[in-house]
């Protein structure tokens, strides 16, 4: 592929959009709004896990990403497991035939490379296996674009996403330690680049200025099991976490202080209303966020945020709200080290409320400042996204040559060389 075209640029983005979760939708929707203003003579479609939604919210043409339509519910009689394997096979076929249409596939953000929650190897680690080797075969250029990625303890998928990683034509991550986790697994990251989350380059209000009263605090909450690795523990886990958070809630609205309990995926909604049943207060409430920029509004208008999913995290951050997170992984570790906030984390696995409280008073007290903290900061990361999408315009359109992901054409080079 040459930067001249004699047809328009054919970009195809791949992930699970639309099939309820704000944070994969709000990375989708990154790459969107930069391909409409860089690229306005490309054609774009997707091939994703809720097509239908996508192609009304979005208004792009849209493939569903699995042939088989129960591919991630728990198969139990011979039919349903029929039906997944012939899936796989079929699959195959239909990735390739889509992916051959394509001059490049950009898989947006997201953490497809990593297993901080529960994940079968046969869902979308194949998926995105299929994607990346179809892409290699087919020579259409194959972008993971500011992902996630973390240690896999599952070898089969731990596997899959190694054959994955090394088969795309250009790799970057949202972080430092995604791009350490690859390396750690045997891919060469040394011409990998660290920009940030694609999220924090769509557009946010600023958050509010707080009133002399205590005022009104965000809650994400998570429909939390553990990771993938923690499986004989799932269930414990989960007891641990509502709990924890019920009391913390409890304790806020005991108070006077009005919560919003905010969600990040349709999973999370019985666990809002769970909390809200048990806390039994008017002024525990549940946002109907349907969007990062509905998350973005809600957290603007609260004093403080303590928020368990990752892009709930991002959100608040964002908008320079003063937030803490309930951290169920090393990326929101790492996000809120970034944003000046690395002390105000507390384990998602061990929700004590009256800790929980004692470092929430703590990150109050020191709004003013944090506030001051989080706008210098979210403009350091809003120049790594301009840098980033800048980098992907020369993925998409690169200069005639040889082409720099070829691993022949590298070897040639280091011949070459003098």
């Amino acid at each position: 592929m040459t930067s001249e075209h004699t047809s328009p640029l054919r970009v195809g983005v791949f992930g699970l959009f639309g099939a309820g979760n704000t944070g994969n939708d709000g990375s989708l929707e990154a790459v969107l709004d930069h391909l409409r203003a860089a690229h306005p003579e490309a054609v774009v479609d997707a091939m994703c896990g809720g097509p239908e939604i996508v192609a009304t919210r979005y208004g792009i043409p849209t493939t569903r990403l699995n042939w088989y339509r129960g591919e991630y519910r728990t198969a139990s009689r011979a039919g349903a497991v029929a039906g997944k394997g012939l899936g796989k096979i079929v699959d195959a076929v239909r990735t390739a035939a889509w992916v051959r249409r394509h001059d490049a596939v950009i898989v947006p953000g997201t953490g497809v490379l990593e297993t901080t929650l529960p994940l079968r190897p046969w869902g979308f680690p194949y998926s995105l296996f299929l994607l990346c080797a179809s892409g290699r075969l087919l020579r259409t250029r194959v972008a993971l674009v500011s992902v996630g990625a973390g240690p896999i303890g599952n070898r089969p998928t731990r596997a899959l996403t190694r054959w994955s990683t090394r088969l795309a034509a250009y790799r970057s991550y949202r972080d430092t330690q995604s791009r350490d986790a690859m390396r750690a697994m045997g891919v060469d990251t040394a011409r990998d680049e660290v920009y940030a989350d694609l999220v924090f380059a769509l557009p946010a209000p600023s958050a509010n200025e707080p009133a002399g009263t205590p005022g009104p605090v965000c809650v994400g909450v998570m429909d939390f099991h553990g990771s993938n690795d923690e499986r004989d523990r799932a269930e414990e886990i989960h007891r641990r976490y509502l709990d924890g958070t019920t009391r913390f809630v409890r304790a806020l609205a005991a108070e006077g202080r009005p919560v919003r309990l905010l969600t990040g995926d349709e999973l999370d909604r019985p666990v809002a209303d769970a909390i809200v049943d048990a806390v039994g207060s008017p002024l525990v409430t549940v946002a109907e966020a349907a969007s990062l920029a509905d998350l973005m509004k809600e957290t603007a208008g609260a004093d403080a945020v303590v928020a368990t999913r990752y892009h709930n995290l991002v959100c608040a951050l964002k908008v320079g709200t003063p937030t803490l997170a309930l951290s169920y992984s090393a990326k929101s570790d790492s996000l809120m080290a970034e944003m000046g906030l690395g002390e105000y984390c507390h384990s998602a696995r061990e929700v004590d409320a009256d800790r929980l409280l004692e470092r929430f008073r703590a990150l109050e007290r020191r709004s003013a400042e944090l506030r001051r903290t989080l706008a210098g900061r979210n403009l350091a990361v809003a120049r790594r996204v301009e840098r980033q999408f800048t980098a992907l315009t020369a993925v998409l359109a690169p200069a005639p040559g040889p082409d720099p992901t070829d691993s022949r054409a590298r070897a040639r080079a280091r011949q070459e060389a003098p």
